[in-house]
């Protein structure tokens, strides 16, 4: 492996594909680990000899465009690899790459993907064996290990570049310095992605959800307690228990701090609210009909307009 690329390119990677290489490994990785739980006895002796399993590498695809000496990587796609021979399976790459061109026109495999903290010997195979499709591939690795002391995205791209090594010409990885380019809807996915947080049932809950799911347990908590004083003073009126007039006096203090539901201002203030979300529920539906409506005229007028072109009627709108 060499210490730089020497061809030039100015390679622009895309944070979807990011995204789509930890999805990725972190399924394979959910998976894995689904199935060794299934088998604990196996598990418990391998972690018994300090034997742990590293955790599988995925491949795939990276697609793109390239404009003179700029490559920019917009999305990608996922491989299988035949553990036995080591190579991807070219029928389900042909396939996919026939689908993506269906959607995609424009874009083109550039490369291809993998996990891990530095390329392998093994990784040359793989290389190789894209040349078909692609003349001078390349190949973006992620490594998933977290290091909190890294500020830079554990990505690296490589491209390949035929050496003399012993006087004998090989290909070789080097690797490539890269941008990251955004647009609009990439930048407001990533952001609400990185505002995402576990909430306790696993699932993940944005800032809203976990206000609102503290306000709830506030208000059950609330609840409880005020129970707990209803029973007790249902059981000092039946004389269950004996009269304490100071602990009366402290109960009526806390049941004043208690905001009164049946008040003519909380009625108020409850029917401006409720008015006010509906209001903004039902804009936001007739926006919502409006785009669906607009977008059915667009495609309306671009049917009338190319029956016109050949002869037929004229426009609608």
């Amino acid at each position: 492996m060499a210490s730089s690329s020497s061809s030039g390119l100015t390679f622009k990677l895309h944070p979807l594909v990011i995204v789509n290489i930890s999805d990725h490994h972190t399924r394979v990785r959910a998976q894995a680990h689904h199935s060794s739980s299934s088998s604990s006895a196996s598990a418990a002796a391998a972690e018994a000899n300090g034997a742990v399993a590293p955790p599988a590498r995925v491949f795939g695809c990276v697609i793109g465009v390239q404009s003179g000496r700029t490559v920019e990587i917009f999305n990608s796609f996922e491989l299988i690899l035949d553990q036995a021979t080591g190579t991807l399976d070219r029928d389900f790459l042909l396939k996919k790459q026939e689908l993506y061109k269906k959607v995609f026109p424009n874009f083109y495999i550039l490369g291809w993907y993998s996990t891990g903290s530095d390329a392998q010997e093994s990784d040359m195979q793989i290389h190789k064996a894209l040349m078909d499709i692609n003349e001078s591939p390349v190949y973006l690795l992620l490594n998933p290990s977290i290091n909190h002391a890294q500020k830079d995205l554990p990505v690296t791209i490589y491209e390949s570049e035929l050496h003399v090594i012993d006087g004998i010409p090989q290909l070789i990885f080097v690797t490539s310095n890269y941008t990251i380019e955004t647009v609009e809807a990439e930048r407001i996915s990533v952001d609400h992605v990185a505002h995402l947080k576990p909430s306790d049932g696993g699932s993940a809950a944005t800032q809203l959800a976990a206000h609102l799911t503290g306000i709830h347990s506030a208000i059950k908590m609330l609840n409880s307690r005020i129970r707990v004083l209803h029973q007790y003073l249902l059981a000092m009126e039946k004389g269950d228990i004996p009269l304490e007039n100071s602990l009366l006096r402290q109960v009526s203090s806390l049941l004043r701090r208690l905001p009164a539901m049946e008040s003519e201002k909380f009625q108020d203030d409850f029917l401006m609210e409720f008015n006010d979300t509906l209001l903004m529920t039902y804009l936001a539906m007739f926006t919502n009909c409006s785009s669906s409506m607009n977008d059915l005229v667009d495609k309306f007028n671009t049917m009338y307009d190319r029956r016109s072109a050949r002869g037929g009627r004229s426009a609608f709108i």
